[in-house]
């Protein structure tokens, strides 16, 4: 008798290495782990600036495996993040992700975003936009 993996956990697997693949694509690199580094790092800091209604909303169309990322080490109480600045959202990143700074974190920024955008309803989208600053519309809708 083998032992199987049950369908959902193979399919979240299946499904965060689209995820990375698409990232990697669209940062123009090979590194999965980079890619995951990037993903991460994002969703955290988008993650922590949301409300956290908006969060979990967000986190309900993630694939599974996705979603525990993006819930890995949240504080709800701690949220939404004061920050107003876009300056302010690529340094969270640039910690995060162990970046060496916001042109990178900017790229990394994007390259999710149109990950996230592919995958995730236009109206969910529109709801993330709703709470950030306008300013911030650059980065999720380059």
């Amino acid at each position: 008798m083998t032992e199987t993996e049950p369908s959902i956990i193979e399919h979240s697997v299946e499904k965060a290495h689209i995820w990375l693949k698409e990232i990697a694509d669209e940062l123009g690199v090979e590194d999965r782990q980079y890619a995951y580094r990037a993903l991460r790092a994002v969703l955290h800091t988008l993650r922590d600036r949301l409300t956290v209604d908006v969060a979990a909303k967000l986190a309900a169309q993630l694939p599974t495996l996705i979603r525990g990322i993006y819930y890995e080490d949240w504080d709800p109480s701690r949220t939404p993040l004061p920050i107003h600045h876009v300056e302010a959202f690529l340094d969270h990143v640039v910690s995060e992700g162990r970046m060496a700074g916001d042109t990178e974190a900017s790229v990394a920024v994007t390259a999710v975003a149109r990950v996230l955008r592919a995958h995730v309803s236009p109206g969910e989208i529109d709801d993330v936009l709703a709470v950030l600053p306008d300013k911030f519309r650059v980065l999720i809708e380059a």
